[in-house]
């Protein structure tokens, strides 16, 4: 027997055997800032180890897209309020940050290798053995990257970053209480976030470059994730205009998210292009063509949502 053959899939951490709770962890509208962090690290952990091991597997790339977000939401918590709940907070988002990274690399071929077959799927049928050929490069280096992931959620570093994680997500004793009189409330959070992504709207040029809305994409998400949080501890007439601002910013994550898809798609489809046969050549010139025409819609439609998210963001501001 090889050892291929006799290697098992390590089994999935539980929520339980990081201490946390039976039920996830809850926070009322009254409860401290700092609680609503550590309920929402929380709710995001236990996503994140529910997803684990089908993002091991590989079966379905939902799975892994879902780790992801959840990852995401976490680090994103913890830049805009990780000093409410210690100083371990900074290197724990850092630990995530690189979990980001060995996540995002296979999702980037999930998303690239479906977005390929659905537009080949389109094609003359003379014309999909081709773009299959093609695709089956993107397959084989998905499939590298799968291996450098399923090393990482089987280190010591990822043990740690859950036993991390779980730490700041226990409540304080003292956090258990209504908020103090005078403290600020988590929507102001949202402020700081909006601002950045509005001063990088201010210096774009007229036709941006590929780089800056991408960065646009992300300064929105983390506005997004922000306004999750906040609408946790707001009163109901506050949490309906954050309802408002995240669904703008949503619709602006979508916009700028096919347009890098189509970007990236493009510039892999080039890449991917040496020794190429002929009919694998025309079929990539059809491929990016696309790309192309869709990189176009997503930028004559962006600045129209980013509208949305200001006029949302005024009126979570006023109150």
């Amino acid at each position: 027997m090889t050892a291929q053959a006799t290697r098992r899939t390590p089994e999935p951490t539980t929520p339980a055997a990081l201490g946390l709770a039976d039920e996830p962890a809850k926070a009322g509208p009254r409860a401290p800032a700092a609680a609503h962090v550590r309920a929402k690290l929380d709710h995001e952990l236990r996503e994140l180890l529910a997803r684990e091991p089908g993002t091991r597997s590989g079966t379905d790339p939902e799975d892994l897209h879902q780790m992801r977000v959840a990852q995401r939401r976490m680090r994103s918590v913890l830049k805009a309020s990780g000093e409410l709940v210690g100083a371990t907070a900074e290197p724990v988002r850092v630990d995530l940050g690189w979990l980001g990274q060995v996540l995002g690399d296979v999702r980037d071929y999930d998303v690239l290798i479906g977005h390929l077959r659905e537009v080949i799927a389109t094609f003359e049928v003379r014309d999909q053995p081709a773009g299959r050929r093609l695709v089956s490069r993107f397959v084989a280096e998905r499939t590298t990257a799968r291996r450098r992931l399923n090393r990482a959620l089987s280190s010591a570093r990822y043990a740690t970053l859950l036993q991390g994680i779980a730490q700041l997500s226990r409540t304080a004793e003292h956090e258990i209480d209504e908020t103090p009189a005078g403290e600020p409330g988590l929507a102001a959070d949202v402020r700081k976030p909006f601002r950045k992504l509005s001063r990088a709207v201010a210096a774009l040029p007229s036709d941006p470059p590929d780089d800056d809305l991408h960065a646009l994409r992300i300064h929105g998400k983390k506005l997004r994730y922000t306004a999750e949080l906040a609408r946790s501890a707001a009163k109901k007439k506050q949490a309906a205009k954050l309802t408002e601002l995240i669904k703008a910013t949503r619709k602006f994550q979508t916009v700028l998210g096919d347009h890098q898809d189509a970007v990236l798609a493009a510039e892999k489809v080039r890449d991917a292009l040496s020794g190429a046969d002929p009919e694998m050549g025309f079929v990539a010139g059809r491929i990016v063509e696309h790309e192309i025409e869709k990189r176009a819609q997503a930028r004559a439609t962006w600045l129209e949502v980013w509208h949305r998210i200001e006029k949302a963001a005024r009126a979570v501001s006023r109150d």
